[in-house]
């Protein structure tokens, strides 16, 4: 088994959804072409990311009209989780807010 890979996306102080997705291109490495936008983040995330385990941090930071935003990656997340656990490719997702 390859060594342990983590991924820590922190969101703690985020003003505005750009800076949120800016956020999630450095934590994730995106490439430039990635479209700060929730299909672009999805798509990448499943076929760049090869973590093993996800963090998110700083959620309880984000403005109550971020609220939604944060939920949305939540759920990419989890959906994330689901699909590659059908193929026995465990990934952790921890959220400390």
């Amino acid at each position: 088994m390859g060594e342990k890979k983590t991924i820590t996306l922190d969101l703690t102080g985020c003003k505005y959804l750009g800076e949120i997705h800016q956020r999630i291109k450095k934590a994730f490495d995106f490439p430039d072409f990635y479209g700060e936008n929730w299909s672009a983040f999805s798509d990448l995330l499943w076929t760049e990311c090869d973590a093993n385990q996800i963090i998110v941090l700083g959620e309880h930071t984000v403005p109550k009209e971020l609220e939604p935003s944060v939920k949305k990656i939540n759920k990419i997340l989890q959906e994330l989780k689901e699909f590659r656990a059908e193929f026995n490719d465990l990934i952790e997702i921890e959220i400390y807010n």
